[in-house]
Formats: C-alpha cells, structure tokens, sequence
C-alpha cells in the first residue's frame, strides 16, 4: 500500500487552521519523512495553509546538494530547493509567499536556531507550536501498521531461533545473548535494531533498563529480554523474562503477578480510554499484592518512527487513547539485588479490542 503523504500534510494543515496559522516550518527530520517520505540528514519543509491536497504550490522542501537526486525520488509531489541552510532559506527566501505568522516546532528548535530565525529579513512572525505532527504520527495509517507488524515478526522469529538452538545457556554472558539476538532481527528481516538490546540475567534483571555486560548466565537466573527490530523506520519492542532452569517458588509468584497485571493493561486498550486510567488497571493488580513500591516506571508509550513517542501510559500523563494508536504494555516488578520480571508487547488500539503483534507466547518459558 503506497503511503499517501499529501492526505498528511492536508491533515496539518486543518490543526494549522485550528492554530491560526498561515505556515508551519517542519524541520524535525522524523517529522519530515512522515509528511513527505524524504529520509536525508538535512532538510526543512514549509507547509502553507493555503494549500490544497491537489495543489501545494506553496509548500516546499529544502535540502543541500548531497540529496539533489534522493529528494527528487522521494518527493516527488512537492517542489524542493536546494540551500544547505534550509530552514534559513526557507524564511528569508521568495520560495512561498510571505506568511502572516509561521508555526515553528519549539520543542526541538533551540534557542539560538530561533534567534537566528527572529533575525531574518524581511522577518516572519515566528509562533511556537509544539507537537503538531506529532498528534497526527499517533494514529498510525495501515501502511504503518503493516511495517510495525514486520518489525514486530522479526522479533519475534528472531526471538524464537534464539531460544530453540539453545542462545540462552549456562556460561554464556549478557553480552553474547544480545548480540546474537540483534543479528538474529538483521537475518529475519530487519533494517536494524529499535535500541540497543537489553539481557539482563540474575540481579541484573531487577535493573529496567540494564546495558548488557560481561555477567555470567547461571542457573536458576531471570533473564530479562527487552528488544526490537526496525523495519521501514518503525520500531517494534517487546519485553520477555525466561529463567535458566527450574524456577524458585518466588519467581514462579512474581511472574505470574506481572502476567496478570500484564493482561490487565491490555484489555483496559481502547479508543477513548484515558491513558491514566489504563496504566491504573495494570498497577491496581501489582499494588493490591503489595508490590506496588517495585512498580518503577509507567505501564507503556506509543511506538512508530520513534522507539519511544505519544502517547505515554502512566501514572501521571494526560489525554486518552485514540482508535489506531500504537502502545506498548511492559509492567515489571523489580527485586534489588534479588531479581526482577517484565512483560512488553506492542499493540494497536481497535475498537473492537486491542490488535497484538508482538506474538512469542507469554506463559513463564524455562530454557
């Protein structure tokens, strides 16, 4: 399914109308590619309000000359210019006409790119307006959905292969699991790895988010996977806890705590949900069984172009899930120096229930 930027950037436009504005200037790179397809390192776009999805002769994108050639393939919908200042060039240039007042992303322009803006001439007035494609990159498309559900298969095959060739053994360090692992998404058919990837075996287990290191696997140890692959510029993540072995009865009782809490913030997934209340419905079950002091972070977050994006999931964030919403659902309890379990899986928002596509089974695996 081709991806249709210009019903996106239409899409802008009406929050742009609701903000009164007369232009908005993109210059987060993610943000461009989503509303154009362009991927270089260098790039700004303006979008005019006075545009149409039929006609944008105002609205253009701006690159330096090493992406001559790549912004003529990936955009080939919308004029570009060529100036390595871009955005600079953008505002100070007779590209589009003069706006009354340009939206700028003030959550990721610093202060002296504004400064250097604010002193353009003829100069523009320059509004902040903060998340504005963001709000629209909530709400993934199916062309979106479809790259997450790769990304998601490749970590989970990935995942799979691991554990039936015996990649989680007694000896091997948090180190060597990890890095098998990312090469096992490369060779399943992803792009990359969403971040670098976390085994945490034992004790380290208890740390959220542990950096793999030259610790030892043993038996009787949690480990801790928490992993993702990229494909087509969208993350998948996924959290699983093995042990090595027979499991203790504590561990056998934590990790049935967080299955349950687990379940419970998946099925609170729906469209108009308050985001608040859903990260409640999973931490009211580790709470009531008295953990809730272990519970250290929020439920989840949105997930796409970003490994990490709108919405989040917790305790103290606002708003409410949208229908087509990309969240994760990763509860953990964590023992300090003793061991910890999380559960993560990705999912989309449907109104007739929540649309899973991280796969690898969640009953306690003992390998």
């Amino acid at each position: 399914m081709p991806v249709d930027h210009s019903s996106r950037r239409a899409a802008l436009r009406r929050s742009m109308e609701s903000n009164d504005l007369d232009a908005m200037l993109v210059t987060d790179l993610l943000n461009i590619r989503y509303l154009t397809g362009f991927t270089g390192s260098n790039a700004a776009l303006i979008v005019s309000a006075h545009d149409s999805a039929d006609r944008e002769d105002n609205t253009v994108v701006c690159t330096d000359g090493r992406y001559l050639t790549q912004v003529a393939e990936q955009v080939p919908d919308l004029r570009a210019v060529i100036d390595r200042s871009s955005a600079a060039y953008l505002l100070s240039s007779d590209v589009t006409p003069r706006p009354g007042s340009v939206g700028f992303e003030s959550h990721v322009v610093t202060v002296d790119q504004h400064r250097a803006w604010s002193d353009i001439e003829p100069k523009a007035t320059l509004v902040r307006a903060p998340g504005l494609v963001e709000e629209l990159r909530m709400v993934k498309d199916e062309h979106e959905v479809g790259l997450l559900r790769d990304a998601c298969r490749a970590a989970d095959d990935a995942f799979a292969v691991l554990i039936e060739r015996g990649g989680v053994a007694v000896g091997r360090t948090e180190l060597d699991v990890a890095r098998e692992l990312e090469a096992l998404m490369v060779e399943h058919g992803a792009d990359g790895i969403s971040f670098e990837t976390i085994v945490a075996a034992g004790p380290n287990s208890a740390v959220p988010h542990h950096r793999p290191t030259a610790a030892v696997l043993a038996t009787g140890d949690f480990v801790k996977f928490d992993f993702g692959a990229l494909v087509g510029g969208y993350h998948s993540d996924m959290t699983r806890t093995v042990v090595l072995g027979t499991p203790q009865q504590w561990q056998t009782d934590l990790y049935s705590l967080v299955q349950r809490a687990q379940t419970a913030g998946r099925e609170a997934l729906a469209p108009g949900a308050r985001t608040a209340s859903v990260d409640a419905a999973s931490r009211s079950v580790i709470e009531d069984a008295g953990y809730g002091e272990f519970f250290l972070h929020g439920l989840g977050h949105g997930v796409g172009l970003e490994i990490h994006e709108a919405p989040g999931i917790a305790k103290s964030s606002t708003g409410t899930l949208l229908c087509g919403a990309a969240v994760t659902v990763e509860p953990g309890v964590y023992f300090s120096g003793r061991g910890g379990v999380r559960i993560e899986d990705t999912l989309i928002v449907r109104d007739d229930g929540p649309e899973l596509l991280t796969m690898t089974t969640k009953e306690l695996t003992l390998v």
